[in-house]
């Protein structure tokens, strides 16, 4: 059978999602291609061969498959619409009620590629209440990598990682204390200190953070951060959902006036406690350990760096299993409208449910199937 999958993304940091997933699907011998609505996605797809350049040539590729790692699918597109996750539950933005962004549910998907218990759940519950899309736990594809390469060798200096979100009122980074405390630390040699931050960044900001480049400190300008958590023993990071994944490792971090006190995470609310809650880190207390290894259990339980495989079993048994038990989608009408005007692409045509198609009708890569409106 030959399938033809679709990655829709808006920003660079999906591309790191998309490759294990790639390459899963590459290896069964099936066709992908990249597609992204934001010029930032764009470019950095750039340098693949396998990039569709407009909607109109997404509307000829007819996907049966799009893999989703942002919020918002067009849906007039064909095919299956699988929800991947741009980031883990960060618990940084609570809604009223106390309820938690991440379970924003916007009408657009039939499947949602869970990470963990603590996404399945209520991810499950909201199925049950509106009927119209289906949850499947999978584990997350970027964090593969961490599971599949070998460890760092030991290094006499510790090796700290300073991560940051793009928010200004969340963000370490545009912290003149926090910036002077780090450019103090670095001149010790106490510390080898590595540095990213989200491509959303500034530039000035950017350019600003390389500028302390020595021989105890490197900025990197990457999305693609599993080198860099395999060489790192702590990271020092503010909200950004960098956190969860480098605790996978179940390894220490230091946070910088994180908006909840998790017991999981050593914190900081001034630059002069740095030094002090990263010592505290790297003495990595088998208490302290013990309650990442319990937050980890619930975040993203799989170690084995098959996530890709499970995401792309889901995606397909879901594309052939009868669905018409399934609730038509909301009619969305005014988000629709931002997709059309967003992709400069207007049409009355909209694919309400999920598509389904008999397994036996998946052969030739020409066929041109469209789903049931």
């Amino acid at each position: 059978m030959n399938y033809r999958f679709l990655f829709y993304i808006s920003y660079s940091y999906s591309i790191p999602i998309g490759n294990p997933l790639e390459k899963e699907i590459l290896s069964r011998g099936y066709q992908v291609k990249w597609f992204s609505d934001e010029p930032d996605g764009a470019q950095i797809l750039e340098d693949k061969d396998n990039v569709l350049n407009s909607i109109q040539e997404v509307m000829s590729y007819n996907p049966h498959i799009l893999l989703v790692s942002t919020d918002y699918v067009p849906d007039f597109l064909p095919g299956l619409k699988v929800q991947i996750f741009h980031g883990f539950l960060t618990y940084k933005r609570p809604e009223k009620g106390n309820s938690e962004a991440h379970f924003r549910v916007r009408g657009f998907f039939d499947l949602y590629c869970t990470q963990g218990p603590n996404t399945t759940g209520p991810f499950k519950a909201l199925s049950q209440r509106k009927g119209h899309f289906e949850v499947i736990e999978t584990g997350w594809s970027k964090v593969d990598p961490l599971f599949l390469h070998k460890k760092r060798d030991e290094v006499t200096s510790k090796v700290v990682l300073i991560a940051s979100t793009f928010t200004k009122r969340l963000s370490l980074a545009y912290n003149e204390d926090v910036f002077n405390e780090i450019k103090r630390l670095s001149e010790t040699g106490k510390y080898q200190f590595k540095m990213v931050l989200h491509p959303k960044v500034p530039e000035d900001i950017k350019a600003k953070w390389q500028s302390l480049n020595g021989s105890h400190y490197k900025f990197y300008n990457t999305t693609d951060l599993a080198p860099l958590f395999l060489k790192s023993d702590i990271l020092l990071a503010d909200t950004t959902s960098a956190i969860q994944e480098f605790l996978l490792q179940i390894k220490p971090v230091v946070t910088f006036r994180h908006t909840i006190k998790h017991p999981y995470l050593c914190h900081a609310e001034q630059a002069s406690e740095l030094e002090q809650r990263i010592d505290q880190a790297l003495d990595f207390s088998n208490d302290l350990k013990a309650l990442i290894q319990d937050f980890v259990a619930n975040l993203h339980p799989y170690t084995d760096g098959k996530s890709s495989e499970r995401v792309i079993d889901a995606s397909i048994d879901f594309l052939h299993k009868d669905k018409s038990y399934m609730q038509p989608k909301p009619l969305n009408l005014w988000r629709k409208y931002l997709m059309r005007k967003k992709l400069n692409y207007f049409t009355f045509k909209s694919y309400n449910r999920a598509l389904t198609i008999p397994r036996d009708q998946i052969s030739n890569p020409q066929n041109s199937i469209r789903p049931n409106d």
